[in-house]
């Protein structure tokens, strides 16, 4: 493909996503993919062409093929797990990130990939209203940033052990603690970090399902007793069943008591930060050794975006850094490598797409998004409590919204079919999609808000969707 080849295909592709974006919008096409496992692979040629083939076909095969397989998080009808938002000034910088082709294998190598991803780690802990004692990286996701937390966390309490014994040199074994309402990664992170699943421990929460700090210096004096040693402390600022908030400046206190590392995963809620109005929510952020948010989730970033954020750089870098005579250059006492901030030796100009977000929708923008999405939540949480025979189940703390249909005399088993039942009616149907989850043993639904081209209408149909859902199960 030559230059003007990719020209007029740029051009017709770019016509293509807006077009895709706008039918989405006005609710064109089913929200869950209703193909069957294996259709989409089934519908292509098991082997590669010998011979190239025109892009009209390939294009024609993105609509004819790749298009009924895709799951619409775009759409404003979309209201499952947590929204993963893909702003259109994003997938510009996506597409520059892209087309400039850089790889961030240290600061020569792209001086500009890599004092941008500086500027907008910075721009958005101003906008979250952090400290400069804070310093930024992109990572892919919050998976592996609390993966890169916990190696920080291991490698501090145990002196550097990795160059030297690793785990199985430590004098005592390390425990890591975690909130029972945690993200799966956490758990996967721990395990990978070498922890072993026998050296977890799951605090128990309140009944707004936040971590009770009281529970947690309960099993830390446990373990200091059987000769194990805290490391590692996760906190959650916006759980994925219920958006709990767990209490940072008490945790802080247990965790500084032992000298254990604190990291918060902020995943979706670190970008409620930016309204000033939330930040009360997680006090004592400042005491933390480390934090994630995902700006490819609420925020708008297109997918992967994650930002980590460190009070001690340094330390971080002795743990990640990697530095072979074919990467040295003069610049490197002055400048960041980010190949030292994190697993990968090289990275993509993730930063890109984030800067054009900010720029082309300013810090009021996105406030102005985020507020219409938490007052969505507030509007459909005083339905719930106003409604005989519904409840909801949690604190509306953000913007997701925990429910279920009780009728009288559904218990138990029947209580959990008819939620999953009333559950996928909605799903089937393809007027929306929710996820169900379980809560303290049993089925419940979220309804999580935040895709960004969602309107107070589709709020108002969802509520009668799921009305007619639920007394038709």
């Amino acid at each position: 493909m030559d230059h003007e080849e990719f020209r007029r295909r740029g051009h017709q592709l770019i016509d293509w996503i807006a077009d895709y974006r706008r039918d989405c919008s006005e609710g064109a096409f089913p929200v869950v993919s209703r193909v069957a496992p294996g259709e989409v692979r089934g519908r292509l040629p098991g082997a590669p062409p010998l011979d190239p083939q025109p892009m009209e076909e390939v294009l024609g095969d993105l609509s004819r093929i790749i298009l009924p397989g895709c799951t619409h998080w775009q759409d404003p009808r979309f209201f499952a797990y947590f929204p993963s938002n893909s702003a259109l000034a994003a997938v510009l910088g996506d597409l520059a990130s892209t087309g400039l082709a850089q790889l961030g294998l240290n600061w020569q190598a792209s001086p500009a990939l890599t004092e941008l991803e500086e500027l907008t780690t910075d721009w958005l802990r101003q906008m979250m209203g952090l400290s400069d004692h804070w310093s930024g990286v992109i990572q892919d996701t919050a998976s592996t940033a609390t993966l890169v937390a916990l190696l920080c966390a291991r490698e501090r309490a145990t002196g550097y052990g990795a160059a030297r014994g690793g785990l199985q040199a430590s004098a005592e074994p390390l425990t890591v603690y975690l909130s029972s309402q945690s993200h799966s990664s956490v758990e996967k992170a721990a395990l990978l970090a070498g922890f072993g699943r026998e050296n977890l421990r799951m605090i128990a929460v309140d009944e707004a399902y936040r971590m009770r700090p009281e529970a947690l210096r309960e099993a830390i004096a446990q373990d200091l007793e059987r000769g194990l040693r805290p490391c590692a402390v996760v906190a959650t600022v916006g759980s994925t069943a219920t958006t709990a908030i767990d209490p940072l400046a008490p945790l802080a206190e247990v965790a500084a008591a032992h000298r254990a590392w604190l990291h918060v995963d902020a995943a979706l809620a670190g970008s409620a930060m930016i309204l000033p109005e939330c930040r009360t929510l997680w006090q004592g952020i400042e005491r933390a050794d480390s934090l994630v948010v995902n700006a490819h989730k609420w925020l708008g970033a297109s997918f992967d975006c994650s930002l980590y954020y460190v009070r001690d750089p340094q330390h971080l870098i002795r743990v990640m850094s990697s530095s072979p005579s074919y990467l040295r250059t003069g610049a490197d006492e002055t400048v960041r490598n980010l190949r030292d901030w994190g697993i990968p030796l090289g990275r993509r100009f993730r930063a890109l797409k984030l800067w054009f977000l900010i720029r082309e929708q300013g810090v009021s923008g996105l406030q102005t998004r985020l507020r219409r999405d938490l007052a969505h939540a507030r509007w459909l949480a005083e339905r719930i409590d106003a409604a005989s025979h519904w409840r909801r189940l949690a604190p509306v703390t953000l913007q997701t919204v925990c429910v279920r249909h009780e009728p009288p005399g559904v218990e138990g088993d029947a209580l959990d079919r008819h939620t999953l039942a009333w559950a996928r009616r909605i799903n089937e149907s393809g007027q929306a999609y929710l996820t169900p989850a379980m809560l303290e043993g049993r089925w419940m639904v979220r309804v999580s808000f935040g895709v960004e081209a969602t309107e107070h209408r589709h709020v108002e149909a969802l509520w009668t969707l799921m009305q007619s859902a639920a007394a038709a199960a």
